[in-house]
């Protein structure tokens, strides 16, 4: 079994102080595989210390530099695929033929490069100097959902901001990191400016909340460890930038080619086994043309193979670890118990798995706004069917939650469409399964956070606004 005991800091990696262990468990085949070291308050104290010596020459450097860093980095990304490809299907059981976020990584990379070589760092305004300076020190915390992803989302634009960061990965999948600390590493980024420590909430995440010398905390994760995040944060009066959780809506209007979004749905509230906080788990439709959908539904669902994420045929690999597993059974059942129609799926592992933690891809219909799965986030491969009288009730049960994430509409009239796009309270919509573009803003309303990633919003997260009077225009 692989021993996983170090943390990169300061360039080198460095033995863990805290003596916890948590053991690596292959979701798909129940095997544990490795062990890495779990931090403490004294790994992040160190960390921290060696961000900050760091920020004051790696903050003075030119865009020109980082530029040029971003370079390398994104080579070095490119270079290491499949590296990074295999490392996911170890600690996500992610299928082969799902593993975009490896390319992503590479991808949000160049985003923050081609954000950082036009951005206006100063302007005038009004006969006043207003900068846009580096924040300092910040706290990166990531998801074990997007292992690769989300680390590098967040690293590409606090490096092209000129921050140093200290990264807590998920303990349930700190692999990818592990491995993107080598490829930041290949590609020369200064000692002290990226910084690797592991550990669980309780411990590391709160640590670097609470640190009194890290000047952003970027936190992605579910709604109620954000609250755990942004309380520990407050005595520090430390910015915190927060992606939560969501339970976004998919409004098909009337007239929509339901095939075409039945198909669509199930694929991306499905994808990653549907352990995504974009998924579109909760699907609105008129109930003239419910009957119609739901016969779609099922030939969309039934038609997944679910099963060795090895296998370049599989489309949907087992859910993290056994505890999400069991959580996922335990909304299924609730769906059952408090009346859902069952149209497919079900408790239990697909027919033919007797090990792994997989889970059929279930749809429910008849839900109701009150029921359990129509309201909280499953994180798990389960779409609950609403219908809808007219467009007016379909918005206001889109809107009818906590979070607010994302949104879908489908439509066959594109103005009727942005109509309702613009009526859904929701950080980012999406037109008739428009793919959405690394440049466009992300981040949720409500109880799905505040602040936002990706583009040059993402980039001004990362930033400080000083305002100097009486400088020569």
């Amino acid at each position: 079994m692989k021993q996983h005991q170090h943390f990169y800091i300061g360039g080198s990696w460095v033995e863990a102080r805290g003596k916890g262990r948590h053991i690596l468990v292959n979701p798909a085949t129940e095997e544990a595989f490795a062990t890495v070291g779990l931090g403490n308050d004294g790994d992040v104290d160190l960390a921290v210390r060696t961000a900050r010596a760091a920020f004051t020459d790696f903050s003075a450097t030119s865009r020109e530099e980082r530029l040029a860093l971003l370079d390398r980095i994104i080579d070095g990304c490119v270079a290491r695929q499949e590296d990074l490809a295999r490392t996911l299907t170890e600690e996500m059981g992610s299928p082969v033929k799902a593993r975009v976020q490896v390319t992503g990584a590479a991808e949000q990379f160049r985003q923050a490069r081609r954000t950082l070589a036009t951005y206006r760092f100063e302007r005038m305004m009004e006969g006043s100097m207003v900068l846009r300076e580096p924040i300092g020190v910040c706290g990166l915390i990531t998801p074990w959902n997007w292992p690769v992803q989300s680390p590098c989302t967040k690293l590409a634009y606090a490096l092209a901001a000129g921050c140093t960061v200290v990264l807590k990965p998920s303990e349930h999948s700190p692999r990818s990191a592990l491995l993107l600390a080598e490829i930041l590493h290949e590609a020369g980024v200064p000692a002290g400016v990226f910084n690797l420590v592991i550990g669980d909430g309780q411990g590391v995440g709160a640590a670097i909340s609470r640190h009194p010398d890290i000047d952003l905390v970027s936190f992605t994760g579910s709604t109620r460890a954000g609250i755990l995040v942004a309380t520990a944060a407050a005595p520090t009066v430390k910015r915190v930038a927060q992606e939560l959780g969501g339970k976004s809506a998919n409004i098909i209007l009337p007239g929509a080619d339901l095939a075409s979004a039945a198909r669509w749905t199930i694929a991306r509230g499905f994808f990653n086994s549907g352990q995504s906080c974009h998924a579109p788990s909760r699907l609105l439709v008129h109930r003239d043309e419910a009957a119609a959908l739901e016969n779609h539904l099922i030939q969309a669902a039934e038609a997944l193979r679910v099963g060795n994420p090895e296998d370049p045929e599989t489309d949907l690999g087992p859910l993290v670890n056994r505890a999400q597993f069991e959580r996922v059974q335990a909304y299924i059942r609730s769906g059952i118990e408090e009346g859902a129609r069952l149209l497919t799926g079900g408790p239990g592992r697909p027919a033919g798995l007797e090990k792994g933690y997989f889970v059929q891809p279930t749809v429910f219909a008849d839900v109701t706004p009150a029921m359990t799965i129509a309201r909280e986030e499953i994180f798990g491969p389960v779409l609950s069917l609403l219908s809808y009288i007219d467009t007016e009730e379909a918005i206001r049960l889109a809107n009818d939650t906590p979070y607010g994430l994302g949104g879908y509409v489908f439509s066959a009239d594109n103005g009727e469409a942005l109509r309702v796009a613009r009526g859904i309270r929701a950080g980012r919509i999406a037109i008739n399964g428009a793919p959405a573009h690394p440049a466009a803003p992300m981040g949720g309303y409500k109880h799905s956070g505040n602040g936002r990633e990706m583009g040059e919003f993402g980039l001004e997260e990362y930033l400080e606004t000083k305002a100097i009077f009486g400088a020569a225009a």
